[in-house]
């Protein structure tokens, strides 16, 4: 099952394939803002959980949702070329549009069920993220790049806990890897052997390694982001020419059927 079909399957198709520049632009446009929401969703979740988050900002919360969902789909709405493929895509945000309504007005029980289902807004607004999360992965197999650190990280955490005599278990041992290859170094756990110290000399020369390769992907991932703008403003140019061709075509048409219309009046005279 395609992760097309999946994101139509629940409307979060987003702007497809093919669609005009703009509209594909202006989507990545709407995707910090996603998960900054997506964040304070579950940071309100988290102070109303421990009682210290006035009960009067649910009101403001409540319409900060709602009008980004309707200016996100009255955005790309106005740019897509087709617009009914766009909001049969997207049905979601027109669900989340229609059911917001009573949140705003009152709405008494059904406004408090539906806020209390407000931490599943956050399904939605990261999964619209998505895109962007495996293109930044796809860069340079840093996907790829990740699993191995994750691999060697378990793997030095096993080897430690069996090398040194002062770690004491395999989580120990892990807690000690993953420290050390993000070369955190916080001091409570080290290795007192010889054999453990030259592990996790090479464990740390891994860790400086592996956050060398994982800035140089993320700098050109972000150089990457700059051409790839500059592509669509040039696809963007490249559409509307055409679009102006096609209409000078018709214009054309016209004037040609317009002239042998005359013609005709003349002959018939």
């Amino acid at each position: 099952m395609s992760s097309h079909f999946v994101n139509l399957l629940i409307g979060l198709s987003g702007v497809v394939e093919g669609e005009r520049p703009a509209a594909r632009r202006w989507a990545s446009h709407f995707e910090l803002p996603m998960i900054l929401l997506a964040i304070w969703i579950l940071l309100e979740w988290y102070l109303k959980a421990k009682g210290v988050y006035p009960a009067t900002f649910d009101w403001i919360t409540d319409w900060i949702i709602w009008l980004f969902f309707v200016l996100e789909t009255v955005v790309l709405c106005s740019l897509v070329e087709n617009r009914l493929q766009y909001l049969r895509g997207n049905w979601m945000n027109l669900l989340i549009i229609c059911a917001g309504v009573p949140l705003l007005w009152g709405g008494g029980a059904y406004a408090a069920a539906l806020r209390s289902l407000r931490v599943l807004l956050i399904l939605p607004l990261l999964l619209n993220t998505s895109i962007t999360v495996r293109k930044v992965l796809a860069r340079n197999h840093l996907g790829t790049t990740l699993l191995v650190a994750l691999a060697f990280t378990l793997m030095s955490g096993l080897l430690i806990a069996g090398i040194d005599p002062a770690i004491e278990d395999i989580w120990q041992g892990i807690w000690w890897a993953w420290v050390t290859v993000a070369t955190v170094g916080y001091g409570d756990t080290v290795p007192l052997s010889a054999a453990g110290k030259v592990f996790g000399a090479v464990v740390i020369l891994f860790g400086v390694g592996f956050f060398s390769l994982l800035t140089a992907s993320f700098s050109a991932y972000f150089v990457s982001r700059g051409e790839v703008e500059i592509e669509e403003e040039e696809a963007e140019e490249i559409y509307r020419l055409k679009d102006i061709e096609r209409r000078i075509e018709v214009m054309e048409k016209t004037l040609q059927r317009i002239e042998a219309r005359l013609h005709e009046d003349r002959d018939d005279k």
